[in-house]
């Protein structure tokens, strides 16, 4: 029995290491090869400077003044002032008095009862009561307002008779709205004079066989009537019922 040998192939031949490139020496530079600088000289340190002790200087010392006595003026004594009895103020004088009959505008105759005083706001106020027996109503009026209200004394007799002519005038009716008629005759009502209140009696008053008044107008009417009435009343000194009957008579005469 034959055995195969088996051929080995030939080895790889083994190459040379390369050589490693020379290198060629670098020359040095000048500068380098130049010589080694000496260090610098170090100066020497100074010897530190002795230091003078500091010189006192003393100041003069001032002569302080002693203090000067200053004589105080006297203070003079002041007196209590001397307080002079109070004499109660007199009582102002007005031009209305208690128990004068007077007409406020608004109100027509009243009486004036008393002058009272009033504490009002912190203030003293001087006032007139007056009362109105008709209407049943007490009044209070300022003193110094009285003038200023319209408040003024009965009529004279002289005022009196030019009411009393002018009842028997022709009455005089403009021809405009009633309710503009209206407010005037309420403004000669509130006027508080005699004469305008009667030309308010004249023009509304209705003659028998003349058209009726409508229902303001009689009470425009009594209203004037009443307030003309109060005042001749006052100043004649009779009743009111009869100074109504005086004011009629006048105007029949006129109707007449």
């Amino acid at each position: 029995m034959t055995t195969a040998v088996k051929k080995k192939a030939p080895a790889a031949p083994v190459k040379a290491p390369a050589k490693a490139p020379s290198v060629k020496p670098t020359p040095l530079k000048a500068a380098a090869a130049a010589k080694p600088v000496p260090p610098k000289a170090v100066a020497p340190a100074k010897a530190p400077v002795p230091l003078k002790a500091p010189v006192a200087v003393l100041k003069p010392p001032v002569a302080v003044k002693p203090p000067v006595a200053v004589a105080k003026a006297p203070v003079p004594l002041v007196k209590a002032p001397v307080i002079a009895a109070i004499k109660p103020a007199a009582p102002r004088k007005h031009e209305f008095k208690s128990g004068d009959f007077v007409v406020y505008p608004t109100h027509g105759v009243g009486r004036i009862q008393k002058v009272d005083e009033q504490e009002v706001a912190g203030l003293k106020l001087e006032l007139f009561v007056i009362a109105f027996e008709k209407d049943k109503m007490i009044l209070r009026v300022p003193t110094a307002k009285a003038k200023a209200v319209g408040m003024r004394k009965l009529s004279t007799p002289d005022i009196v008779a030019t009411a009393l002519n002018t009842l028997r005038g022709r009455a005089r009716i403009k021809r405009t709205m009633w309710s503009r008629r209206a407010q005037e005759y309420e403004a000669k009502i509130n006027s508080g004079d005699l004469v305008s209140i009667a030309e308010v009696v004249r023009d509304l008053h209705r003659a028998t066989g003349q058209p009726e008044q409508s229902y303001s107008e009689r009470q425009l009417y009594e209203a004037a009537l009443a307030r003309m009435a109060r005042e001749v009343a006052a100043i004649e000194r009779i009743d009111e019922p009869s100074a109504i009957k005086r004011v009629e008579s006048a105007l029949v005469k006129k109707a007449a």
